[in-house]
């Protein structure tokens, strides 16, 4: 379902959602972030959708939170799903960011959201929130130093300065730039995503994500949870019959 404020498409396994507010580079409203949500339950709920790529329309990504309604006492967040409906849960399919333009303060936490970034190398990622008085309260203060060196993350917080795409690439929290839009870039990243077994995406993604904060002593402990299932699963059967018989596999998500 389209919203005037967002697009959503499935083609070939992907759903492309797409802020489509650009003329207002893709602030972002409560009732955008909704839509997004919405979308994301979309993602997981049907079983022919793999990932989803995460667009902006216009040549940019997002701005950040639109401001006019914030001043109005609106927050574009979507019940307990933080900012742009995604920077406080994460759907079990992977989501990819297509940033093209700029990927600002709630905008680049949005990106941060995503499971990988695919970026046009003009592109430019920041947190200026200090700029206005604020904070990065969406998880830029918290997922960046994760990604980056803690001081640079440091720097990006108390400056508000932007990084450039390249610079974002060249230190990992961008996985592959684009010389043209980023969207052809991510539906390529997608693709080789989508061919693979939902089951087993689902669960790398989790255990990617989840691992984090896992004790040393007890990671197999809790990767087993979340992988046991995948190994005696008919797709894990199936992937291997199609390996020995030159095929490519038939997935059914069990």
């Amino acid at each position: 379902m389209n919203s005037e404020e967002v697009l959503v498409e499935a083609e070939d396994g992907v759903l492309v959602v797409t802020i489509n507010r650009p003329e207002q580079r893709n602030a972002m409203t409560r009732q955008a972030a909704e839509a997004i949500a919405a979308a994301m339950d979309r993602l997981d709920a049907e079983f022919d959708l793999r990932c989803a790529i995460l667009s902006g329309a216009g040549g940019t990504f997002c701005a950040g939170m639109d401001l006019k309604g914030f001043l109005k006492g609106e927050y574009p967040v979507a019940g307990n799903r933080g900012f742009g409906g995604l920077t406080s849960w994460t759907p079990r399919k992977p989501v990819i960011a297509a940033v093209d333009g700029h990927a600002l303060a709630g905008g680049m936490e949005l990106a941060l959201a995503c499971d990988m970034i695919v970026a046009n190398v003009d592109a430019r990622f920041g947190i200026p929130e200090a700029k206005r008085g604020m904070v990065a309260g969406g998880g830029g203060m918290v997922r960046l130093p994760r990604l980056v060196p803690r001081t640079l993350a440091m720097e990006l917080a108390l400056t508000g300065e932007p990084l450039d795409a390249r610079r974002a690439h060249a230190l990992g929290l961008v996985n592959r730039l684009t010389e043209g839009p980023a969207l052809e870039g991510a539906r390529q990243l997608a693709a080789a995503v989508a061919v693979n077994g939902p089951l087993a995406i689902a669960a790398s993604k989790a255990v990617i994500r989840d691992s984090w904060l896992w004790p040393d002593d007890d990671i197999n402990a809790h990767q087993n949870a979340y992988i046991a299932h995948v190994f005696d699963s008919e797709d894990a059967k199936e992937g291997a019959r199609a390996f020995a018989e030159k095929r490519p596999p038939q997935w059914q998500g069990k």
